[in-house]
């Protein structure tokens, strides 16, 4: 990819001259490939530790030590295909989450990308000699001030970025049903609100944190805009599904070409958290009233949230079955704009689109900052 035009992401000592980071998405959508190819492009790469074992022949029977396998593999080959920068991407609701930060860190990884609950103890991993970054990912900035706020005070240690996701996202959320709808925690808002929480946390330690904006973020001109708004650089998931270099199978991508905007809808996991996904029969017949898997023996006790007793299908093997090609036992999660897709292309490609988007978005609407930004914060008085 040519230089992105615009102002490199900078967290710490990393520097990605492309500011965007890619997504972590399970269960086996990104890995190595995936990663190191983001990160060979200037951009910062992201490989998804939730159920990572789970191509371990011995995952159903030794489900913690396959995942601890399988992460140290995915990392090393990562390292082996890039020298640019390599996240990991680890939910904190994992019963193995402690496992996996640590597997992480042992095996040098740039950075720790942690949602899906708020990672309170996560600088308790780290020590003098470690250089991984820690990034919480939020859906606030109450949620950003409330992390920074236990970090300092119990670990003295201030996030080294935050990642503020809105609901937009593919996935697991971090919002109600109701809110996901509610323009008061539209993006653009959330992203301001833990700007000025940033800036706080800057004036008081002098250390600088960025923000990456996250969930819904689709195309350069989103890129210019959150960055006017306070945003130091995005994270984006949907539109590196449909690359060459992404580990979902052809099918899986498929399912995204072909999706209409009334298919990206919302689902009710089995680990209590609405989720985006695109339908298709298998939910369809999950919500059937009364439907329930045949057979729901819970091998692995992977999300702490979920109750194998009262759910309808195990969110693992749905999701595992969906990496396999096997969309009529699973199912794809995605981003709001996943209708958009209608392509394959390389990673170097999607770059260079994004990079000529944000250039035309500076170009055609510099003049126009200031309205937007106004417009923004009219919303956030309402």
């Amino acid at each position: 990819m040519e230089k992105w035009s615009g102002k490199s992401l900078v967290i710490g000592d990393l520097i990605a001259t492309t500011p965007i980071i890619q997504g972590g998405m399970g269960v086996g959508i990104s890995l190595s490939g995936l990663a190191s190819a983001v990160a060979n492009e200037g951009g910062i790469g992201v490989i998804s530790a939730a159920f990572i074992g789970m191509n371990e022949l011995d995952y159903k029977t030794n489900f913690p030590e396959a995942n601890i396998r399988a992460l140290r593999k995915e990392i090393r080959k990562a390292r082996e295909l890039t020298d640019g920068i390599i996240g990991v991407n680890i939910m904190y609701a994992l019963s193995n989450y402690e496992d996996m930060v640590k597997v992480s860190i042992e095996e040098g990884i740039d950075i720790i990308f942690v949602g899906a609950g708020l990672p309170l103890n996560l600088p308790a991993f780290i020590n003098e000699k470690s250089h991984t970054k820690l990034v919480p990912i939020v859906s606030s900035g109450r949620a950003a001030q409330l992390i920074a706020n236990r970090w300092f005070t119990k670990y003295n240690y201030i996030p080294d970025a935050i990642v503020v996701e809105g609901p937009k996202a593919g996935g697991h959320l971090g919002f109600s049903v109701e809110q996901i709808a509610d323009e008061n925690y539209a993006l653009e808002k959330l992203v301001m609100d833990t700007v000025e929480v940033t800036n706080i946390i800057e004036q008081k330690t002098g250390k600088k944190v960025p923000v990456i904006a996250g969930g819904g973020v689709y195309s350069g001109s989103d890129i210019e805009l959150f960055q006017s708004l306070g945003a130091s650089g995005v994270q984006m998931g949907t539109r590196f599904v449909t690359t060459l270099e992404c580990e979902a199978p052809y099918f899986f991508k498929k399912a995204y070409m072909e999706a209409e905007e009334k298919d990206i809808i919302i689902i009710n996991s089995p680990v209590g958290m609405p989720g985006r996904a695109i339908k298709n029969n298998f939910l369809d017949n999950i919500n059937k009233e009364g439907s329930k898997e045949k057979s729901l023996d819970c091998v692995y006790a992977c999300i702490k949230t979920c109750k194998p007793d009262k759910s309808p299908y195990c969110i693992a093997k749905a999701l595992f079955n969906a990496k396999r090609g096997n969309l009529k036992g699973g199912f794809a999660f995605a981003g709001a704009n996943a209708y958009l897709v209608k392509d394959i292309v390389s990673v170097h490609d999607l770059l260079n689109e994004l990079s000529m988007e944000y250039e035309n978005a500076v170009s055609g609407t510099i003049k126009n900052y200031q309205t937007e930004k106004s417009l923004v914060k009219q919303k956030r008085n309402i």
